[in-house]
């Protein structure tokens, strides 16, 4: 890697951007799993819904540099590979060490669903997608909360797994490698039941309406004053 040394003769400005001096080629992800080279190995990684997640995987460790980042200097990471049952392929990139063994990789490379999984459930359970607000730090608050929220789920899921062992009994019943773990939905169903929400009255319901259409209507008087204010000083 380097800057071109200027040919004697030629016109034109200086090469500014470092370059493959050696004329090394690049190859493409598709290209590095397809070499004659890359072992690939069936690996079963976790029992899930559907049965058993078990894909071919593969992994390599490759030299990056990319061009339209030339301040980063070339490094090796891994290349990991793997091909799902449908016949699709997937590939990422891993800083892990030059020792990590490829199921280590392969967990790394499925455990996407997980982080998928927490959002979804921020999302739908814990109401990181109701947010309103115009402010900045409200939104603060409103991420804080979620991600408290999220944290407290996540210690009574341990707490659970931990004090209340599965039956390998009904998992033998039902014909199954391991039964489902609690989900995000149960803990919210088993708080439903231990702090119930408190039942309202017509007349409190509305003074709770008529509340929240004063408060909205005073922001946006807010607003407009401070708006108007900005027009007149300009």
């Amino acid at each position: 890697m380097g800057l071109p040394e200027p040919q004697p003769g030629k016109k034109g400005r200086k090469p500014v951007q470092p370059q493959v001096l050696d004329h090394v080629r690049s190859y493409s992800v598709k290209q590095v799993g397809l070499a004659e080279d890359t072992q690939w190995q069936r690996l079963r990684i976790r029992t899930n819904e559907r049965g058993v997640l078990e894909d071919r995987f593969a992994a390599r460790q490759v030299w990056i540099w990319d061009e339209k980042q030339p301040e980063i200097a070339p490094h090796q990471e891994w290349l990991a590979m793997r091909i799902e049952s449908n016949g699709d392929h997937t590939y990422a990139l891993r800083n892990a060490p030059e020792d990590a063994w490829l199921q280590f990789l392969a967990e790394l490379l499925c455990g996407r669903y997980f982080v998928e999984r927490v959002i979804q459930d921020s999302k739908d359970e814990v109401g990181a997608g109701e947010f309103q607000a115009h402010k900045y730090l409200a939104w603060e608050h409103h991420t804080a909360l979620t991600a408290c929220a999220l944290w407290f789920i996540a210690t009574v899921k341990l707490a659970w797994a931990k004090d209340c062992q599965r039956d390998p009994d009904l998992a033998q019943q039902l014909e199954l490698e391991a039964l489902p773990a609690l989900s995000t939905a149960n803990v919210r169903e088993m708080l439903r039941a231990v702090m119930p929400l408190p039942q309202l009255s017509p007349e409190e319901a509305q003074a709770q309406v008529v509340k929240h259409l004063v408060n909205r209507s005073r922001s946006t008087a807010s607003r407009l004053r401070k708006r108007h204010k900005a027009e007149v000083h300009t």
